[in-house]
């Protein structure tokens, strides 16, 4: 089984993607929205060649993974941290959720 937070440096192609994508950081948090990814991403193989050019998805829009980058004990505690981290964050935001029906009618979580 594939850890959800892969190595950075990590290669995939990412779902109805014609473009691999490297693995280049962990929790990028959207403008937008608030919402944060699993990954920050660049093109491969050009890297990075800009901020604009930096991009974000979740481990669930992997559809084939070509490389796993470089993963040493230092990498692996730091993998640990992470998911205490967004474990603790996750937990965070569905208790400050009120509870009942959220826009599309479904129930959020108490």
């Amino acid at each position: 089984m594939i850890d959800k937070y892969l190595p950075i440096g990590t290669v995939v192609l990412l779902k109805g993607a014609k473009k691999r994508m490297m693995i280049t950081g962990y929790g990028l948090q959207s403008d937008g929205t608030g919402k944060i990814y699993d990954y920050s991403s660049c093109l491969y193989p050009e890297g990075v060649i800009s901020l604009q050019n930096s991009f974000a998805f979740d481990h669930d829009q992997i559809e084939h993974i070509f490389f796993i980058g470089f993963a040493d004990e230092e990498q692996k505690d730091f993998q640990n941290k992470l998911k205490q981290i967004i474990s603790m964050t996750q937990n965070e935001n569905i208790e400050s959720k009120p509870a009942g029906n959220d826009i599309q009618g479904n129930n959020t979580p108490k």
